[in-house]
């Protein structure tokens, strides 16, 4: 099958997901902005780090599949395991937000993040695998060093919460600074991957 209706259901899921997410935000008690900070502003900080991640998705999701002409059943299969990692970012992001950045939140936060990578990694393989030697998608990913250290990070973030001052703040500190550093490290985007499409855009 061709990868419209695999991108058209991806794409209604993920706005699924935001919008769950700006949903369990919750409106701040009073009317002056001290309230806001103090009743919304930890769930403001954990949707916009959740926000940054589903966009990244979204925007390497699309990317990567203006590189695929038909998709195969194991496509399919990969997709969705990687729209169902995602789909629980709803529920870790509130779980962080209402536990105040507790470590059990916080670490499995950083689990459903290292999920989400693990999945998307294998849906890429899985559509390298199909398209043969020639892959236009290989030649776009090349080595994929950030698709290889954003998982070492994600552990380092999710040890240092369970090992690191288990019954204090620095370990969770750690890990969040963790999940936020490979977010960062994603919204600069690959010259590679634009330079690609282009031409296999300009090659069709």
């Amino acid at each position: 099958m061709r990868t419209s209706r695999l991108e058209a259901f991806s794409d209604g899921v993920l706005a699924i997901i935001i919008t769950i997410m700006v949903l369990e935000l919750k409106p701040p008690g009073g009317h002056e902005l001290l309230d806001l900070v103090h009743s919304t502003g930890i769930g403001l900080l954990t949707y916009l780090l959740s926000f940054a991640y589903v966009g990244i998705y979204w925007n390497n999701h699309h990317h990567m599949f203006h590189l695929v002409q038909r998709v195969s059943g194991g496509t399919l299969w990969a997709n969705l395991a990687l729209l169902f990692c995602l789909s629980l970012f709803p529920l870790t992001t509130a779980w962080v937000d209402e536990s105040r950045f507790a470590q059990t939140p916080v670490v499995i936060y950083g689990v459903n993040m290292l999920a989400a990578a693990v999945a998307y990694y294998v849906l890429q393989m899985v559509i390298i695998r199909s398209q043969g030697a020639e892959s236009p998608l290989r030649r776009a990913v090349g080595g994929d060093m950030k698709g290889k250290i954003s998982p070492v990070v994600y552990l380092t973030g999710i040890v240092s919460a369970l090992v690191i001052d288990p019954d204090g703040h620095v370990g969770v500190g750690i890990a969040l600074a963790c999940y936020i550093a490979v977010a960062i490290m994603w919204i600069v985007p690959d010259p590679r991957i634009d330079r690609v499409v282009r031409d296999h855009g300009t090659s069709d």
